[in-house]
This record gives C-alpha cells, structure tokens and sequence, in this order.
C-alpha cells in the first residue's frame, strides 16, 4: 500500500474519545458526523489498538483497496493530535479522483467530526 495523503490535525476531547467515535461513528446520535456521500460506503474497521490507532476499510467502492489509518497521540494537554492517511494498492487514480479522496477524508475528520466537539 502506498501513502496518497495525510494530515494531522488536533481535536479538542482526549484520544480515548476519539477513539470511541472513529470505531462507534453512530454512538451520539445528537451529533451525528459520519456523513457519506452516494459513492461511499460505511467503513469496516479493520484494525484498532485503544486509544492510539484505527485503520477503516475502504470508503469507496471505486477503490475497494483503500485503506485510512488514524494516528491518535495527545497532544499535551486535553486534546488529540489526529492524523488520517489513506493507503492504495497501485496503481493511484488520476489526480482529480486522488484530490476528491483526500478532500472527502479532509471534510469526514477535520470538519464534521471537529464540529462534533465543538471546534
């Protein structure tokens, strides 16, 4: 599996509890956050290691290869450092299906799951 993008970003709640809502997108549904669009499909989880690691199947059925691995760490005080990086087998796709991937995982974790929390 190759890196095709990654970014880090902090949210507000410790990495226990965003932990629970990578794993358990569905558990406050007050506030949902796991939106997807008509080409995504929910995630599998794949891999998890409480509070620091998640890694999704693939959101996509055009990229059923995809993987996305969350990196949770504090970040010192309250909060986590989160970073997502979406993993493909080769070949990658063109670069606006690459763009569209990255920008989808961008607006999952670090818009509508920050917004959960109040960020």
């Amino acid at each position: 599996m190759i890196e095709a993008g990654s970014r880090m970003r902090g949210q507000a709640p410790p990495p226990a509890v965003v932990f629970e809502a990578l794993t358990e997108p569905d558990r406050d549904p007050a506030r949902p956050w796991l939106r997807l669009l008509d080409d995504e499909q929910r995630p599998q989880i794949l891999r998890r290691e409480r509070p620091n690691l998640v890694v999704w199947s693939s959101l996509w059925s055009k990229r059923p290869d995809a993987q996305v691995r969350f990196d949770l760490a504090s970040d010192g005080h309250q909060g986590t450092l989160l970073r997502w990086t979406l993993l493909l087998a080769e070949p990658l796709p063109d670069p606006s299906l690459l763009g569209h991937l990255r920008r989808r995982l961008n607006e999952l974790i670090n818009a509508n799951l920050r917004y959960t929390f109040g960020q």
